[in-house]
Parts: structure tokens; C-alpha cells; sequence
């Protein structure tokens, strides 16, 4: 028995030989989005009232412009009881920004005497918007949004931190 093809025969298998080859190749192919970033515990910090230590947390420190610029970009979440630090030279009116943080923040401004003198609380995810120190800041203590309120941190309080 003879199989004839005819121009359009051909030109019908040829089209569905291509598509098999493009999905095999799709399915097979890593997925295209951004791997997470691991969090790394580089220090303690402990909050303190009255002068006594009321709750300690792991922390991650930013203190480099690449570390600082990245803060808490591609991560999903927090491991328990801990934050990310952000360490600057001098003290100023500090701006953040949510624009490619997926996750909602508690940013806690921090003067140079370690006292906690703003709290910008429920950061949006993804929010283009400046989130912008009342006074003077140092230091900037990101916490799962939420952390404030949860654990009775207000201005005022004061930290500690310690270096690995």
C-alpha cells in the first residue's frame, strides 16, 4: 500500500511536529521566576524598657549600599523571631520604599542613642509610595508587619544589637 501526501498533507504534519517540539520544550524548561533569598542570621538585637531586655530576635544586617538597596526584596517571609537591620554612617530622615517587597513590614526608625523614635507600621507590598522617618533615624529595623502591635514595641523603647 502507497501513501500519498499531497502539499497540504506535509505542510499539516510539519505544523504539528512543531508544536509537539515548542510544548515538549516549554513543560521541560525551569520555571522563570527569581529564586528566594535565603535569610542569614548575622547578630542578635534585644529590645529594652526600663532598662531590662524584654524580647530578643535574630537579625540580618544590612550595612552595604547593594544589602541596604535589596532590604527584604524576594523573600516571601520572615523565620520566627526575627529582622533585618539596616545600619547607616550618620543620623537623618530615612526613606523606605515597598516597590519590590512582597511582603508587608513593621519599619521601626532608630536614632543613634538606640531609641526607637518612629514606628511605620502595615507597609503595602509592592507600594511605589515613600514610607518616610518622623525624626532623625540611624538605624531601621525591618519586623513582619504586624510585630509592633503584637509584641508592645512603642517608641521609646530602646535596642541592643550584638554581631555574630
Amino acid at each position: 500500500m502507497d501513501i500519498f501526501l499531497s502539499n497540504h498533507g506535509w505542510v499539516g504534519i510539519l505544523l504539528l511536529l512543531t508544536c509537539l517540539a515548542i510544548s515538549c520544550q516549554s513543560s521541560s524548561s525551569p520555571p522563570s521566576t527569581t529564586p528566594e533569598i535565603p535569610f542569614r542570621v548575622d547578630g542578635s538585637l534585644d529590645f529594652v524598657r526600663s532598662g531590662e531586655d524584654f524580647l530578643t530576635l535574630d537579625i540580618e544586617i544590612a550595612d552595604t549600599d547593594s544589602l541596604r538597596e535589596r532590604g527584604m526584596m524576594q523573600r516571601s517571609s520572615f523565620p520566627p523571631e526575627s529582622g533585618m537591620l539596616f545600619l547607616f554612617d550618620h543620623q537623618e530622615f530615612r526613606q523606605f520604599w515597598m516597590g519590590n517587597t512582597p511582603l508587608s513590614l513593621d519599619l521601626l526608625f532608630i536614632s543613634n542613642d538606640s531609641a526607637i523614635v518612629d514606628i511605620a507600621k502595615y507597609a503595602k507590598p509592592y507600594s511605589p509610595d515613600p514610607i518616610v522617618s518622623q525624626a532623625p533615624a540611624q538605624f531601621v529595623l525591618e519586623v513582619p508587619a504586624g510585630f509592633a502591635d503584637t509584641k508592645g514595641i512603642v517608641e521609646g523603647d530602646r535596642v541592643q544589637w550584638i554581631r555574630n
